[in-house]
């Protein structure tokens, strides 16, 4: 038996223990699977980025929408209102912002006509003119009494009120005050402001009454106009 010389068993033992080479199609494989693999990661990282951000943009549109119907309402709200008198015209400034249950209601009525020959059928001078149902003395009497005592001034000349409470359709009376009151945030609910028309509520306010404080000659609003702007 012939003897395999030394050199030739290490060249067979190299060649046993060394690496088996990878072919190109085995790497061109794992290279496709890879890229598909990023492609996917970047198809999905796409689609929910686009989604949020479509999200983003709806709701913000809906937003912008939303405010500027908002907006558009609130344009529409009459922000003033003509009172014409047999004195003169009278105009007030309504403040829809602190009193906006009473602007609404003064509205709808105005709209339906109700202040149409309504008579001012109380006038304290130094006090306030009232116009709305005449029955009994009711709150400006009460004011009147209570008007020496020292207590805070809470409303200012020429402002625009109705009485608290519930209003039954003939009970939104309207007071236009003629100086500072004190202390009527207890009664009233002032919703406006004279911002034209003052030499009207003094001339009112002279009018002769008797010891009821009732005019002796007939003093009445003709008519009630909403304005958005004047």
């Amino acid at each position: 038996m012939a003897r395999i010389k030394p050199q030739a068993l290490l060249q067979q033992s190299k060649r046993k223990k060394g690496p088996s080479r990878i072919s190109a199609t085995t790497i061109v494989f794992y290279m496709l699977i890879l890229a598909l693999i990023g492609f996917f990661l970047f198809a999905t990282y796409r689609y929910w980025s686009n989604r949020s951000r479509f999200r983003s943009q709806n709701q913000l549109a809906v937003s912008e929408h939303e405010t500027s119907y908002a907006d558009s309402k609130k344009s529409e709200i009459p922000g003033y209102a003509v009172l014409d008198t047999s004195k003169g015209s009278i105009i007030v400034e309504l403040n829809k912002d602190n009193s906006p249950e009473a602007v609404d209601e003064f509205i709808d009525l105005c709209q339906k006509g109700h202040f149409k020959g309504m008579l001012f059928h109380r006038v304290i001078k130094h006090y306030v003119i009232q116009a709305g149902d005449n029955q009994g003395a009711g709150a400006t009497e009460d004011w009147n009494l209570r008007g020496k005592q020292p207590t805070s001034v809470k409303h200012e000349a020429f402002m625009l009120g109705t009485s608290k409470g519930k209003h039954t359709n003939k009970g939104f009376d309207l007071f236009i005050t003629t100086a500072p009151i004190p202390d009527l945030n207890e009664k009233l609910i002032v919703f406006g402001r004279v911002v034209k028309g003052e030499d009207v509520v003094q001339e009112i306010e002279e009018v002769d009454t008797d010891e009821h404080y009732k005019p002796k000659v007939s003093i009445g609003i003709l008519d009630v106009t909403l304005k958005q702007k004047i």
